[in-house]
């Protein structure tokens, strides 16, 4: 899907920072032969702080409370999960500081051209990146975010509101992208959060924003070949139908609502536990339910942009009529000023 971006004007990042070293070898290896060296591609990893030194999943189960562990057994007898012995992507190694430095080597090898950081921008890993030619994105939902990794080096900002998919905050995108262009120093600034058409390219700019980013625009993507029961939801759903949770990572999550994330919002379900813990705790049992598409508890993360998709379309078909859209929408926005 990164690929399929890149090839249709925009800059398509792959977030892999749930892949192993290797298969982050495998992928840029991929996007590299894809793209060449004219066309802009990047990838995007999670550092965030306070994370165990070592990628030592033993040491984490040993500390997970047995009232969580009961509560996850639960779930899994009540809706009936088969067991297949397998982990999911969130369990099949612990975000740690070896794991974050482990995958960093890979993409310093390789001398990306993009670098984005999801959660956290440690100077250490910025100053590695900018060593070796790359630039420096770095997703913040607060003004003190921002400050944050402009401290630590970031090229690029991306204001990320509560409307986004994944990991978001509490700030709404039309809140939260004129203070990160007032804090910004002159640094770009992307949009994101909601962003789901033309119009919205559009606002952003209006707002300060030099661009967008997109995630959930793409997600019933012909590229990204969601399967059936995902797709359906996706199509299906509407802006009230995503939450934001915990319950995946231990870190707040924007997803289609399920029963998943009822389930863990009930008065009498345990609090999650903090990342990686919450990531060991539940990993196992994730990846079963998407393997086995257990209905009632699939889901998947998603922005209140969902609300737009329509269908399963090529992203080059998607980028196309965005773009035609926030044509149209800027000659509109000037007719109605130049009237008024």
């Amino acid at each position: 899907m990164a690929i399929a971006v890149s090839l249709a004007g925009g800059v398509g990042v792959w977030g892999c920072t749930r892949r192993t070293p290797d298969e982050i070898e495998a992928g840029i290896t991929r996007m590299k032969q894809a793209l060449g060296d004219d066309l802009p591609w990047g990838v995007d990893l999670v550092i965030p702080t306070g994370m165990p030194d070592s990628d030592d999943r033993g040491a984490i189960e040993a500390q997970l409370p047995p009232a969580h562990v009961a509560f996850v057994d639960h779930l899994r007898a009540k809706y009936g999960v088969p067991d297949d012995g397998l982990p999911g992507f969130r369990s099949r190694f612990v975000r740690s500081e070896e794991t974050a430095r482990a995958q960093l080597d890979v993409v310093m090898d390789h001398r990306i051209p993009v670098l984005a950081l999801g959660i956290g921008s440690p100077t250490w890993a910025v100053e590695a990146a900018h060593d070796r030619g790359s630039l420096i994105v770095s997703l913040v939902g607060q003004p003190n975010h921002a400050e944050s990794a402009m401290r630590a080096g970031a090229d690029i900002l991306v204001a990320q509101g509560t409307d986004a998919g994944g990991h978001t905050g509490a700030i709404g995108t039309f809140s939260l992208v004129p203070q990160i262009v007032e804090v910004a120093g002159g640094r770009p600034v992307l949009a994101a959060g909601g962003v789901a058409t033309g119009r919205h390219l559009v606002a952003a700019r209006a707002l300060g924003a030099a661009g967008v980013w997109m995630g959930t625009a793409f997600l019933a993507s012909a590229e990204a070949a969601p399967g059936a029961t995902l797709l359906d939801r996706l199509v299906a759903a509407g802006a009230t139908d995503t939450t934001i949770s915990r319950s995946d990572s231990g870190k707040t999550l924007r997803m289609l609502r399920s029963a998943w994330s009822d389930e863990w919002a009930a008065d009498d379900a345990p609090q999650p536990l903090s990342m990686p813990y919450q990531d060991i705790l539940v990993g196992d049992l994730l990846g079963q339910i998407l393997r086995h598409e257990v209905g009632p508890l699939f889901h998947e993360a998603a922005g209140q942009g969902v609300a737009w998709l329509r269908g399963q379309d090529p992203v080059a078909e998607i980028l196309s009529r965005f773009v035609a859209e926030a044509e149209v929408a800027a000659v509109e926005l000037s007719a109605r000023i130049t009237s008024d």
